[in-house]
């Protein structure tokens, strides 16, 4: 299978900022992270409970709900994997893992996004420290049973909170069903 000419074509950089770039490459034009830096997601599971973040998310305009998640080496080049789940787990939500499961690697929005992220299950869960995030942060954290969670999400939704796709991980069966 081949991409044709937007395969083989250079890829050249429009603009770079901070935390994002804008790329081309042939006739696509995508955005991807500054730097290559890679995203863990958590999926964090607990005595049939899930943790859930709510943030504002200023690209959206709104508050969105979100499985806790954040960069791999942005403070510190080469970090693992495992190491940044387990620090923004506790940034975020206050909890502790005794097991971290790389689970695999997708693609967030492959049409037009470059990042990835790599989603890991945390469990043995313990409260350490309140969550919430750093600096500027305003993380609100929700434990939520997982036979309650497409409830939850619908409450949520019908407050004007947007949802993270990778919810859907959590309401495949409810919407296969």
């Amino acid at each position: 299978m081949s991409g044709g000419a937007d395969e083989t074509s250079g890829e050249t950089i429009a603009w770079q900022g901070r935390f994002i770039t804008v790329k081309q490459r042939g006739k696509w034009e995508y955005v991807g992270r500054a730097r290559n830096i890679e995203a863990a997601v958590i999926l964090a599971v607990d005595g049939g409970d899930v943790l859930l973040v709510e943030q504002y998310r200023v690209p959206l305009g709104a508050w969105c709900l979100e499985l806790p998640a954040g960069l791999v080496g942005d403070e510190s080049a080469g970090e693992a994997i495992r190491t940044a789940a387990a620090r923004e787990l506790e940034e975020e939500t206050g909890y502790r893992a005794r097991h971290l499961t790389v689970l695999g690697r997708f693609a967030s929005s492959p049409g037009m996004v470059s990042e990835s992220f790599t989603l890991v299950r945390a469990e043995g869960l313990e409260k350490v420290g309140a969550g919430g995030g750093v600096d500027d942060e305003d993380i609100i954290v929700h434990r939520v049973p997982l036979a309650g969670v497409a409830a939850f999400v619908q409450a949520r939704r019908d407050a004007g909170v947007m949802m993270d796709v990778k919810l859907l991980l959590l309401l495949a069966g409810s919407l296969l069903g």
